[in-house]
């Protein structure tokens, strides 16, 4: 049993009480109508950005190494628009543990091509497999894709190492009903469900270990990524998804889905995790302030072993 797995099932007083001191805080803030809400989102972020500087050089290292054509005032008005869309999705998940179902629906929606694409495969009983990134507000977006889609949805997710916060965060991302799946446990909880019309989605760009990625350019630089969304559905040959979260305003979402490939069993190694990156960095330059550019992205480099 590794370190993290033993840590989420180990009793901690230090964890539980820091848990249990800081729920009915997490409670009020989600009760708050959405004007309150996001008032105090503004206030969270005045700590964050301009106080704290919470992550700022990670960001604005992320920001030029990504956009160097950009200015430094373009890059400061992105870095700053991203730090009040981060409060906002903090402030926003933790909504979800009291947002009504019709609350939610009316702020994250399917675009028409989504409606038809994920009803064709369901008309032909078909399990897919979706990819996406951290942009948006990918919380709200599993929960109402769960409320608007025929497919039972599966995330796959890491486990918080406070096992009392794993599971706020657990019944926050299950409260629609979809389920979850510790990221090591993948292939075999997609094997045994097999049978049943599923969509499984990968939250697909982080880092993963140098020697064991993909390795591309994206965004201007050296950048692996993880091979298992291409090897499982590979493996499965699940149509795959590429799933995008738009903002369309404060507290508003809107998701697409588009095919990259029905038949992943027949396309060549690296091609689907190509596509799913070029979609991905179009969808960061239309958009770039919804991005997670606090995330340390290209913390590793590559190296000549590496391919």
């Amino acid at each position: 049993m590794n370190r993290a797995h033993k840590s989420i099932h180990t009793f901690s007083p230090i964890q539980a009480g820091i848990y249990y001191l800081t729920l009915p805080l997490i409670y009020l803030v989600s009760a708050l109508p959405f004007k309150l809400l996001y008032l105090f989102s503004d206030f969270v972020n005045l700590i964050l950005f301009r106080l704290i500087g919470y992550r700022k050089k990670v960001v604005l290292d992320n920001l030029h190494n990504s956009f160097p054509g950009k200015t430094e005032k373009e890059l400061y008005n992105i870095c700053k628009k991203f730090y009040g869309h981060l409060c906002d999705f903090f402030l926003e998940t933790i909504k979800m543990l009291t947002i009504s179902k019709e609350d939610l629906l009316k702020r994250c929606q399917f675009t028409p091509e989504a409606f038809d694409v994920l009803s064709k495969f369901a008309d032909q009983k078909k399990s897919v497999l979706l990819v996406m990134g951290h942009n948006g507000n990918w919380e709200w977006s599993c929960n109402a894709f769960n409320m608007l889609s025929r497919h039972q949805l599966f995330v796959i997710y890491h486990p918080i190492s406070n096992k009392y916060f794993d599971g706020l965060m657990h019944r926050i991302r299950s409260r629609s009903g979809a389920r979850l799946i510790a990221m090591k446990n993948t292939y075999r909880e997609m094997a045994v469900n097999k049978n049943g019309l599923n969509a499984t989605a990968f939250v697909a760009d982080q880092t993963p270990q140098p020697a064991h990625a993909y390795w591309t350019t994206f965004l201007n630089q050296d950048t692996p990524v993880f091979k298992g969304m291409e090897l499982i559905a590979k493996k499965m040959n699940l149509p795959v998804l590429y799933t995008s979260v738009k903002k369309i305003k404060r507290g508003f979402y809107e998701m697409n889905a588009e095919v990259l490939s029905e038949n992943p069993a027949d396309t060549g190694e690296g091609a689907l995790s190509e596509m799913f990156i070029r979609r991905l960095e179009k969808d960061i330059i239309s958009q770039p302030e919804t991005w997670l550019w606090s995330h340390r992205r290209w913390k590793h480099k590559r190296t000549e072993s590496v391919s």
